[in-house]
C-alpha cells in the first residue's frame, strides 16, 4: 500500500487527463471528474464512469446532470505499492473511465492499454 497526499494524487489525475487525445476532447462536455476515497457499494472499485456514453445518447439528450467519473484514491492506494505504481495506475483508471464516456466496450479499452 502507498499514501500520497490529496494535492500529489490531484496531480496524478491531471497528468491522465493531459494524455486525453486532442480529438476526443472537444467532445468532452457536460462531465465532471470527481476524486473520492471509495465507492461505498464496492470498496476495492477503482473507477467508475455513471451517465450515458457518448455513442448511446440521442438527439434529444438534453436537460441532465453531467455524466461524472469517479476516481477511487483509497482504493488505488491500497492496490499499489510505489507512487510509480499509482501513477500508473491512476493513468489507466482515468483513461479507462474516459474510453466508457465515449462508449468503448472493454475489449476495446484493453487493446488500447486502458484496462
Amino acid at each position: 500500500m502507498v499514501h500520497v497526499s490529496e494535492e500529489r494524487f490531484d496531480e496524478m489525475v491531471d497528468d491522465a487527463l493531459d494524455e486525453i487525445p486532442d480529438e476526443f476532447l472537444p467532445h468532452m462536455r457536460n462531465i465532471v471528474i470527481l476524486v473520492r476515497d471509495r465507492n461505498e457499494e464496492e470498496p476495492s472499485l477503482l473507477g467508475l464512469y455513471e451517465g450515458v456514453s457518448l455513442t448511446t445518447r440521442t438527439f434529444d439528450h438534453s436537460g441532465f446532470l453531467p455524466d461524472a467519473i469517479s476516481i477511487y484514491k483509497g482504493a488505488l492506494e491500497e492496490f499499489c505499492q510505489t507512487e510509480e505504481q499509482l501513477a500508473a495506475e491512476v493513468r489507466v483508471t482515468v483513461l479507462h473511465e474516459v474510453g466508457h464516456y465515449f462508449g468503448m466496450s472493454e475489449e476495446h479499452l484493453h487493446r488500447l492499454g486502458w484496462g
